[in-house]
């Protein structure tokens, strides 16, 4: 039976499993970092603030599955990580959601503060 509102909406969607994949905030990081050009482990978290090692190490594992990234060991402790064919279609999207996060992130933090100032705080608990 076709869902009314369109496949991506099907439980078994391809398309479900793709946005579930690229919709993680570190595999878009990873993704957008690898853009330009291959790097080791150690740039990418360097590039990517506030990333830990192994969040890092996850990510890369599960857009290795994916076919979206390749890991390459060019020696024991030389490994590089850069795009796929497939992962390379990525960029151009990557882009314009990174551009319009650049102009408009400021609108969407000016709406969160307002949303968190109107909230009346919670009274703390008796210990």
């Amino acid at each position: 039976m076709q869902n009314p509102a369109g496949p991506a909406f099907l439980a078994d969607c391809p398309t479900r499993l793709a946005v579930e994949i690229i919709s993680d905030k570190w595999a878009v990081l990873v993704l957008f970092g690898l853009s330009q050009r291959p790097r080791r482990h150690g740039d990418l978290v360097d590039l990517i603030g506030g990333v830990s090692r192994k969040v890092l190490t996850q990510t890369l594992r599960r857009l290795q599955r994916y076919g979206l990234v390749e890991r390459r060991a060019e020696a024991p402790r030389r490994v590089e990580y850069s795009l796929t064919d497939l992962g390379r279609t990525l960029v151009e999207p990557i882009e314009v959601l990174t551009n319009w996060a650049r102009d408009h992130g400021g609108a969407v933090a000016s709406f969160q503060e307002a949303a968190e100032a109107a909230t009346p705080a919670r009274p703390r608990e008796a210990d």
